[in-house]
């Protein structure tokens, strides 16, 4: 690795990463091409080749009679090298009425286990080094033994891959389970990578870097700070959603990853003060319920001013009847009724959780992209009142954003965007109407156009392709026309105000 980043290791995490040298907001810190990629656990039917859903029918490729959406997807290297070799010889057919995750479960192993054999330096040095949590895994018995005949024994027995064990085999199930990385394919698919050197960062629930997909090549990333981070100091990605409450990240950290996050956000009952874990007491006014321990996940939740309690059993399955509507959402296409169905739980919930609460962040998220886009609410059909909804929206999420997605994040930026939309329509409308004179005016013109900076400042730096990257690039151009016009903009003449002042106390 380079001097940028130090690796080193302890008895906690073991190998983890600092900064070499002090870095910048925004400085890139390394590329890295995948070891392997394919797809993730629990997969519906993809593409092989290109890794889209496959949903109506289930078109094979045909050398191997594995799925693929096209003929060029049957000769993507990825696929025709690897399982489209192995699968063609042995005359094992994929079953379009089977269980599809079951059947790809295998696909992302066999891929990994070929590339060692091609890239035994890589294998050995930087993956077989990684942790596998094999013990743990094996406690539970249901996932191993589903584990076992899907993956260990389809590949060693049916596919006749007996020049790997079975230890070995059933190790790298682990590897790809505990290392891998979310890579998002479209709006409704994702795969798993396997990246070495992006694998050694620690977690965090606050990171100070962040990672994205580069269009255009095999699945390479890039990897940059969000944050000035000093000599020394530890560099963090995040293996979780960073949006979500500390008891969802933390139950789904403890399943994925096999171990209990206590960083300095887990610690705190009050999320570093944002509440996004914090529910409304429905027994007095002004309380909050808070977990007595928010390390632990079965502790009792208390209110703050009264004596109501709960368990935290109970929190549990709050949090999954909203989580199930909230994934229920964002399956509805992007239309009005996406748009009713999210402002109907933000009222259904209104009293059971804390006004800043991450479930409330998910949907004012949603709903700040939806109003401007969506069908009948396209930006010039929003009148002044929704255009103030969708900015206190992005205002919202921003207050949260600045503490668990701080610096040069998408969200923010993405955040910062539409924020400045909503607020440069709403001035421009309370101009027109004349209930803002011109120097008001340009003064709010001029935040705005600091709000679009920023925002095109932190996406610009998005790999080249990405609709990110588009985004910014527009919004620092479109950033000293919007300066430009505001200083262009003369304050109306004395005379001719007092006159129009003198023609509105008339109308009165």
């Amino acid at each position: 690795m380079g001097t940028k980043y130090i690796v080193k290791k302890n008895d906690k995490v073991g190998r983890y990463c600092t900064a070499g040298c002090d870095l910048k907001i925004g400085e890139t810190i390394f590329f890295e091409e995948p070891f392997s990629v394919g797809p993730k656990s629990g997969s519906p039917a993809v593409c092989l080749g290109c890794y889209k859903t496959l949903y109506d029918s289930i078109t094979v490729c045909d050398k191997c009679s594995w799925p693929v959406c096209s003929s060029n997807c049957s000769k993507e290297e990825l696929h025709s090298k690897n399982e489209c070799e192995i699968f063609s010889k042995v005359g094992i057919k994929f079953d379009a009425n089977g269980d599809p995750a079951a059947q790809l479960e295998s696909i992302t192993v066999l891929r990994t286990l070929l590339e060692s054999e091609r890239n035994p330096t890589t294998w050995t040095n930087e993956v077989l080094v990684m942790e596998s949590h094999t013990e743990e895994r094996k406690v539970r018995t249901e996932l191993w033994a589903a584990e076992q005949a899907n993956v260990v024994d389809f590949l060693h027995d049916r596919c006749q891959l007996n020049r790997f064990n079975k230890e070995i085999i059933q190790r790298v199930c682990g590897i790809l389970e505990v290392n891998c990385f979310e890579i998002v394919i479209d709006e409704y698919a994702s795969i798993r990578g396997l990246y070495p050197n992006l694998a050694i960062l620690s977690h965090n629930c606050v990171a100070n870097t962040t990672h994205s997909k580069i269009p255009g090549t095999n699945f390479k990333m890039v990897v940059r700070t969000t944050t000035e981070v000093k000599q020394g100091e530890e560099l963090f990605s995040s293996y979780t959603k960073s949006t979500d409450p500390t008891l969802v990240r933390r139950m789904k950290l403890s399943a994925t990853k096999y171990f209990n996050c206590d960083c300095k956000r887990c610690s705190d009952p009050t999320e570093l003060g944002t509440h996004l874990n914090s529910l409304k007491c429905t027994k007095c006014d002004n309380g909050l319920v808070i977990t007595a321990n928010p390390l632990d996940n079965d502790a009792p939740w208390k209110c703050t001013h009264c004596d109501y309690g709960i368990t935290g059993a109970g929190v549990q399955k709050v949090y999954t009847v909203i989580q199930n509507e909230l994934e229920e959402l964002e399956l509805m296409p992007f239309g009005p009724e996406r748009i009713e169905c999210g402002e109907r739980l933000l009222k259904q919930y209104k009293s059971v959780l804390h006004p800043n609460h991450a479930f409330k962040l998910a949907l004012w998220h949603d709903l700040s992209q939806l109003y401007g886009r969506a069908e009948g609410y396209s930006l010039d059909m929003l009148p002044d009142l929704m255009l103030e909804r969708k900015a206190e929206m992005c205002t919202n999420l921003l207050k949260a954003y600045d503490v668990i997605e701080p610096g040069y994040t998408r969200l923010r930026g993405l955040a910062l965007y539409e924020l400045h939309v909503s607020l440069l329509l709403l001035y421009r409308s309370q101009y027109e109407y004349k209930t803002i004179n011109t120097e008001k005016f340009k003064e709010q013109m001029r935040k705005v156009a600091d709000i679009l900076e920023e925002s095109g400042k932190i996406l610009s730096i998005e790999p080249e392709g990405t609709q990110e990257a588009g985004i910014g690039a527009s919004a620092l151009q479109a950033v000293e026309q919007l300066r430009s016009s505001v200083e262009l903009l003369k304050d109306p003449e004395p005379e001719q105000e007092e006159k129009d002042n003198k023609d509105e106390n008339a109308k009165e």
